[in-house]
This record gives structure tokens, C-alpha cells and sequence, in this order.
């Protein structure tokens, strides 16, 4: 089999695998056919306001400052003495797609909408919104049209600023709050001249829902602790007095508007969410009006945190909700149906009606969710009904998992087996007196397994999918298991793991003897394996931003770069021209522009004067010429991966918010180093001789026809690949959880939100230490005389292994546990297409070269 068809084969292979998850995993909890339940009593308000603060948290909003005052008087005043208040649990990822569809429709977002940036659903759903009579929301384009857009009828309006408003680096975010505010307003007044639209007002059912940004965007930018933030705090506060004072006088206080203000998610001190700290997941809840309770005085009451305490509020009881149970409570308020894919639970305590109203309302909501129950056993009868979907969504899982894990043993022994036949001298002709079975045999049973699984799936009505996952795997067991591959695994749970493989690293050439003939290389490879190790010690990249470090990287590469071209004049370098170092030059330009945007960008930003055109110029210049440059370097092993180095560490210094603009140079550092030791070792095991790197042409390098057979050492080179890509990817930070993403991040490049521009830079910005080691290993392998597919296929059977360990470890009743070891599941599998991919760009970037001025070109003799 050729590499190219073999490298599509692998590719094609484990793209499988990683889909496969999320058929196990992830079913959608939308449920349609059921009909819509409402409870027959009368409700007790005809209108209700909904209050969605974006980003607000629960501890920014409660809290008393330095004088016991609070940032918000109003809504303080409210829960004191005309409201209930308590705090709003949420689910990740703490987003404010997810969040704004837990509170409407009353359910825990359908996965799939990842794949649209959260902004709108792959399947309609059922809302509050679209059970009203008529809704008016005003606020963010990437909220409203969702709600809208899946609604019967017409009857939900919106009015949405435009997209460019939401600028991470506007001097005034809280002016996106202000908008909604004067808009309702003069929405109220001009339905005083228009007879149509003022009857519309005055029905029952009616929803009024406000979303502000301004929080989220201001926390964001200048983090939840800042002036900015608590500001915009005040400024909601203020515009939702001012917009429940204007609706009292509107309908003549006639005691019928029910008022709640809450938040879609938190957010970390960092400024960021997505993930499951509890600033991200505890949100306000505060609810007024008609039908609701008035504050509850009580004496003592148990939480297992300390809020209550420090927000001074011991004597007010506290009722905390699931986020999706604001859902039922609102349609509860204004007598609508029950939203039909709501899983939430109708807070009782904070209505205030009848015993019978409240029993009605109850049996509305049970019957919602299971369809048939009992009044008195309506709490117990939800829970097992949310017990049966869980059953439904998950039946296949074991059957699929098996199937997934049979595959991913047929495919790693396959690979041994191709392993042991091309490369390498273990297959001997074997006499055996037994009759073997004609091969023909061996086709009808398989073929025979094939049909009967095929009939079982029909037989199932399964989906297309499955026959895929079943028909795959091969009925071939590998039951063995390496120390070091759990190491690898363990990795993904703790970084820390990393620290102390680099530091096993930093002894190997003790350990091997290697330092009796390399004292030099083997000291500096201990110093660089120890710098190294210091970086999984760290937080995460985000949360503390240094631009100072940045700008100390970009002059350190500039320094280095300086140091390189005056040894390579110094010495005469008969292997480099003018126009080689001219390319040098300017790849030492892009350094400093780099050095230079990042600086003058965080100034502009803290001083709330936007992303300067130029720098976004500059930045985006930089990112398309990185990919160019190293293809117009020499193809010298060093000349050539210090090239790739420079040009990739303008990008990085670009997308650095901190310390891990000194992770590349580290690891590139560390990457020079291991080269040279792999022709240590080589020399050691007497493999062969050790050629003269400085000379050494990877053009020429893809010609050798000759070459060696694998040895036992081969294999720890192909873990140390493996080892070292798995700490380029975790070397700062975990990306498996959204909490690592600083927005921060992409302000050199824009500031205005796009999710998948941000992503896509987020993603590069993980890519290019996955590059740096690639190429490094390229070198390796042609250095050490190795055809590109032998080693790496070593590789392939090492990170199959490491992805079959992490898919077993999935299977986890603990809910949150799963999540994580899924996430980790589907790390694994991306890690090993991504090392298939970044094999064969590295070839590319190790070997090809651009000749733009047509030149003679000149080689080694």
C-alpha cells in the first residue's frame, strides 16, 4: 500500500472513530409529538417582563461594596421588600446561546448547534416565546432571531442592534444596554398613536424580553472586577427601574405584570466562560410582580457556601433554581402551555396563589414532561421520567462502545502487522503440517458475520452510522498495554504529568551513558527539558494576562535571529546568498512589527481607543506571508527549521496574551537539541555513522535509497514524538475546555465577535507548536536514515492505543466525570488525525523550496 493511499486510509479510519462519540454520547434531548399542556386556572398576570443581563454573576449583583451599599439599589430594594431573589444554577457550556435556551425553552442545548456557533438550532424547538400571544424582544442579533426563527406564527418581533456594535475593544459597551432601554421606551410611546399596536399591548399573554450585552461585553474586555463592569451594573439597574416604572404607569398599576431579571451565565475573574467554575455557573434570580411571593423572613438556613453572610442577606430566604426551571415558572405566571421539550422542575416557593393553583400548575408540569401522573407523586414521577429519557438516549452505548473498541484493536494490529512485514526481518516462511483454510473460507465467514450484522442493524431500523461502527471493526484482541502510554494518558487529566516525563526526559542520556560522549549536548538538553517543565506548572494561558512577557519573547527571537545571522557571516557561510538573507531579514522585520503591534494594541485598547488599523494590517500580513517565507529558505536541516521557526513565532507573538510566548523558542530550543542527540544515540547503538548536520540537505534527503532496518531504540524515538506533541498541545493550558479561550487572544487580528474566526485563530495558535515538533521529528527521521512511513507508523500504533485506553475510560455512570473523560476521548483522537496531517505538511515545509528569482542553485559536494 503507497503512503499516499495508506495516509487517506488512516485518516478516514479514525475520522470514524472520533464521530463516532457523539452518536454514543450525544443524542439530541428534543422530543417532538407530545401535546402542549397548560394549567385550566386563571393565571395571575397578563404580562411578563424578562430581564436577561448577560454575563451578569450572582456575587457581582448581591454584594455590598466597601460602604454596604450595592451596585444595584434598586433590585436590592426589591428582593428586601417586594420580591423573591435566589441564585440560578447553570449547565455547560456556560454560553449564552445555551443559557438563553435553558431559560426560554427550558431545556439544555442540543449539541448539535455547535456546529452554528450557537446562534441558531438545527432542529425547531418549542419556547415561552412561541406559546405567547405576542412577544417583543429587543437586544444582540446573535440572540433574538433564534427564538423568532423557530416560532409559529407571527407573533414574536424583534429589534437588534447591528453585529459591529458588539466590539470587545468599543470605548462604551454599556451604550448596548442603553439602546434596548430607550428603544422599549420609545417603542411604549409611539403604541400610544398607533391603536392597532396598543390593543396588541393590552392582551393577555404577553412577553416583554430585554437582553443587554453590555455586562458580558465590558467583562470581557476589562474582566468582572473592573470599574467598567460594575458600572454597567448600575446602569442596568437604573434602566430596569426606570423601564418597571414606565410599564406600571402604561397599564395603570393594574397589578398584572410579573417581573424577572437573571443572567444566561457568569463569568471568571479572566473574563472568560464556558466552562463549570462556579463564577461561570451561579447566575441571579430576581422576581417580582404579580403572582410572585414577597420576601420570606426566616431564622436560620443551610447552603454549603457562604454568600449568604457575605451579602447580607442570612434573613431572606434564599431559593435557588436549575436554570431550565425558569421556564415553567414563567408560563406558570401568565397561563401559557408548558414549553413541550422543558425538563424544569416549577419552583412552587416562589409563587404566590392558592394550594389549588399551585397543584394544577404542578400537574401541568408533570404531565408536560411524562404525560400521565398523579398529583401526589408529581416531583417523584419527573425524576423518573428524566430516568427514562437518559436510558433511551443512552441505550446503544455499550453495544456501540464494543463495536468502537473492536475496530480500534483491528486497525492497531493491522498496523503492527504492516509494521513487522515491510519493516523489519521477524517474517520467516513457517512449515506447518496442519491444512490451513483456503482463503476463500476465510472471505465466506467473514462475509457470513458481515450479513448477519447487517440483518441485525435492519432488523433494528438503525441509523446509517451504525452500520459503519459494526462492519468495521476486525475480531482481532490486543490485550497489552505499556506503563508509558498510560503516562501519555494520564497527561491529559493533569498537566502536571508532563513536568515530571520532561524531567525523566532531562535524565535519559545519563541513564543510556549517551553524556560519557556528549557532555556539552547532554547538559544543555537537561537545561532545556527542565525549562520545559516548568511550563505545564503554570496557570492557565488566560487568566493572568503579561503583555511585558510577550514583548520580552519577541526581543529574545530578535536577539537570537541577530546572534544567528552574525555567526553565520562571521564564519563565511558558503550555503547562504543575498537573497537568503534577505528573506532572513525580513523574517527578523516581522519579529519586530509583531513585538511592536502587540505592545501598541493592549496600550489602544486600555485606553478604549479600538484596534488600530494598521496593527490589524500588520497582524494579518504577517499571518498569510508565515506560511510563504520558510519556502524560500535554504534546505539546510538548521537553516530550514530556524526559518520555520521565525516566520511561525510572528504569528504566535501575535495570538500571546502572556508566558506562552516563550513556549515555542523553549521548545524549538529543546527540538534543535534532540536532533543533535538522535546522532548521539544512533552512534552509540552503532547503527551507523553520524552525518554532518551542518550540511545536511533535507531535498536531498527524500532520495536515499537505502535504508535501515528498525531497531528497539526506534520506539523511544517514536514516543518521545509522541510525548512531545502531547506537550505542545498541553504545554500551556488545556483547550478542551472553552475557559482557556481569552478573547484576548485575537485582539492584534480583530476585536469585533465573528465564533469562527476566533476559533479558527484560536486553532493556529495550538497548530504552530504541533508544527515546530513535526518538523523536528521529520529531521529526525531522515537524519537517523528512517523512511518517513516506518517511524510514523510506530507513532500511529502508539496514539491508537493511547485513544482505545481514553475511549474504555469513558464509560463512567458519573455524569460531570463523563463529560470530561469524553472531552479527553475526543482530544485523543484528534491528536493522532492531526499528527497525520502535520506529517505530511512537514514534509512540505521541510523540502520544498520557492526559487522566485530562477537562480542557479548551488548544493553541498
Amino acid at each position: 500500500m503507497g503512503i499516499p493511499v495508506f495516509i487517506l486510509a488512516g485518516l478516514l479510519v479514525h475520522f470514524v472513530f472520533l464521530v463516532s462519540i457523539f452518536d454514543i454520547y450525544f443524542s439530541s434531548p428534543l422530543v417532538h409529538g407530545m401535546t402542549p399542556q397548560q394549567t385550566p386556572l386563571p393565571p395571575p398576570a397578563k404580562r411578563l417582563v424578562l430581564f436577561v443581563a448577560d454575563g451578569l454573576r450572582a456575587d457581582s449583583l448581591y454584594e455590598l461594596d466597601g460602604n454596604n451599599t450595592s451596585h444595584a439599589p434598586y433590585l436590592r430594594g426589591i428582593l428586601e421588600n417586594n420580591g423573591s431573589w435566589g441564585i440560578s444554577h447553570t449547565r455547560v457550556p456556560t454560553e449564552s446561546r445555551p443559557g438563553h435556551v435553558a431559560l426560554i425553552a427550558g431545556f439544555y442545548e442540543d449539541v448539535s448547534a455547535v456546529a452554528k456557533g450557537w446562534k441558531e438550532n438545527p432542529v425547531e424547538f418549542d419556547s415561552v416565546f412561541n406559546e405567547s400571544k405576542y412577544t417583543w424582544s429587543w437586544g444582540s442579533p446573535d440572540i433574538l432571531p433564534m427564538f423568532a426563527k423557530g416560532a409559529t406564527g407571527d407573533h414574536v418581533y424583534t429589534f437588534c442592534y447591528t453585529a459591529e456594535s458588539e466590539d470587545f475593544g468599543a470605548q462604551d459597551a454599556s451604550k448596548l444596554d442603553t439602546w434596548v432601554f430607550d428603544h422599549v421606551k420609545s417603542f411604549f410611546n409611539s403604541s400610544r398613536s398607533n391603536q392597532t399596536l396598543f390593543s396588541a399591548l393590552n392582551e393577555e399573554k404577553v412577553v416583554l424580553f430585554m437582553h443587554l450585552l453590555g455586562i458580558d461585553t465590558n467583562g470581557h474586555a476589562h474582566r468582572p472586577n473592573s470599574r467598567e463592569y460594575k458600572e454597567n451594573i448600575r446602569k442596568v439597574d437604573e434602566g430596569v427601574k426606570e423601564i418597571a416604572s414606565m410599564l406600571e404607569s402604561f397599564y395603570g398599576n393594574d397589578g398584572k405584570t410579573a417581573f424577572i431579571l437573571t443572567s444566561d451565565h457568569g463569568m471568571t475573574d479572566w473574563g472568560s466562560h464556558g466552562a463549570g467554575h462556579p463564577s461561570e455557573t451561579l447566575t441571579p434570580l430576581i422576581v417580582w410582580g404579580a403572582g410572585v411571593n414577597y420576601p420570606q423572613k426566616v431564622t436560620s438556613q443551610f447552603f454549603e457556601d457562604n454568600f449568604l453572610k457575605e451579602w447580607k442577606l442570612e434573613n431572606l430566604k434564599r431559593l435557588d433554581v436549575n436554570q431550565a426551571d425558569i421556564a415553567p415558572l414563567m408560563a406558570s405566571l401568565i397561563g401559557v402551555p408548558f414549553p413541550l421539550n422543558s425538563v424544569g422542575t416549577l419552583p412552587l416557593e416562589y409563587l404566590n396563589n392558592s394550594a389549588h393553583f399551585k397543584a394544577e400548575s404542578m400537574f401541568t408540569n408533570a404531565v408536560q414532561v411524562l404525560e400521565q401522573f398523579k398529583v401526589s407523586l408529581c416531583k417523584t414521577l419527573i425524576n423518573l421520567a428524566l430516568e427514562g429519557l437518559s436510558y433511551y438516549h443512552t441505550y446503544d452505548r455499550l453495544f456501540l462502545g464494543l463495536s468502537i473498541a473492536m475496530g480500534f484493536v483491528g486497525w492497531t494490529t493491522y498496523v503492527i502487522l504492516v509494521i513487522v512485514k515491510t519493516h523489519t526481518n521477524l517474517t520467516k516462511t513457517v512449515q506447518s503440517s496442519n491444512k490451513s483454510l483456503p482463503s476463500h473460507s476465510l472471505l465466506y465467514g467473514f462475509t457470513f458475520v458481515g450479513m448477519m450484522i447487517t440483518f441485525f442493524l435492519l432488523i433494528q431500523t438503525s441509523p446509517w452510522t451504525y452500520y459503519i461502527y459494526c462492519l468495521l471493526p476486525v475480531p482481532v484482541w490486543y490485550a497489552e498495554l505499556q506503563v508509558l502510554l498510560m503516562c501519555l494518558v494520564f497527561s491529559f487529566f493533569y498537566r502536571a504529568t508532563l513536568t515530571v516525563g520532561l524531567l525523566v526526559f532531562a535524565g535519559w542520556p545519563v541513564i543510556t551513558q549517551l553524556w560519557v560522549q556528549a557532555k556539552t549536548t547532554t547538559l544543555i538538553w537537561t537545561v532545556l527539558c527542565a525549562l520545559l517543565a516548568v511550563f505545564p506548572l503554570m496557570p492557565v494561558v488566560g487568566r493572568e494576562p503579561n503583555i511585558p512577557l510577550v514583548i520580552a519573547a519577541g526581543l529574545l527571537t530578535l536577539l537570537i535571529s541577530g546572534f544567528s545571522l552574525a555567526s553565520s557571516c562571521k564564519s563565511e557561510n558558503k550555503y547562504r546568498n543575498n537573497e537568503d538573507m534577505k528573506v532572513h531579514f525580513y523574517q527578523m522585520l516581522s519579529i519586530a512589527l509583531s513585538t511592536y503591534v502587540v505592545s501598541n494594541t493592549h496600550n489602544s485598547l486600555k485606553n478604549k481607543q479600538g484596534l488600530p488599523v494598521f496593527n490589524q494590517i500588520i497582524s494579518w500580513t504577517t499571518l498569510v506571508s508565515s506560511s510563504v517565507l520558510p519556502l524560500l529558505s535554504p534546505t539546510f536541516l538548521f537553516q530550514r527549521l530556524f526559518s520555520i521557526l521565525l516566520s511561525l513565532m510572528a504569528t504566535y507573538l501575535l495570538l500571546s496574551t502572556g508566558y506562552e510566548a516563550l513556549f515555542p523558542l523553549v521548545l524549538s530550543g529543546l527540538m534543535f537539541v534532540w536532533i543533535h542527540m538522535e546522532q548521539e544515540a544512533l552512534q552509540h547503538y552503532g547503527l551507523s555513522l553520524k552525518p554532518k548536520l551542518a550540511v545536511f540537505n533535507f531535498a536531498y534527503a527524500t532520495d536515499i535509497t537505502q535504508f535501515r532496518q528498525l531497531h528497539l531504540d526506534d520506539i523511544r524515538r517514536s514516543f518521545f514524538f509522541v510525548f512531545f506533541i502531547v506537550t505542545a498541545f498541553f504545554g500551556t493550558g488545556n483547550i478542551a475546555s472553552v475557559n482557556s479561550f481569552d478573547p484576548a487572544s485575537v485582539y492584534c487580528f480583530l476585536t469585533v465577535f465573528s465564533p469562527f474566526m476566533m476559533g479558527g485563530l484560536l486553532v493556529l495558535k495550538v497548530v504552530i507548536p504541533f508544527v515546530l515538533v513535526s518538523c523536528a521529528f521529520e529531521a529526525v527521521q531522515v537524519t537517523t536514515q528512517l523512511s518517513s512511513k516506518s517511524l510514523f507508523l510506530i507513532v500511529l500504533v502508539i496514539s491508537d492505543i493511547m485513544a482505545l485506553v481514553s475511549c474504555c475510560c469513558t464509560f463512567s455512570s458519573n455524569k460531570v466525570k463523563q463529560r470530561a473523560l469524553i472531552s479527553h476521548y475526543v482530544l485523543v483522537m484528534s491528536l493522532t488525525i492531526f499528527m497525520m496531517l502535520m506529517n505530511g505538511l512537514a514534509q512540505l515545509l521541510t523540502t520544498k523550496r520557492l526559487d522566485l528569482s530562477r537562480r542557479t542553485k548551488h548544493h553541498a559536494t
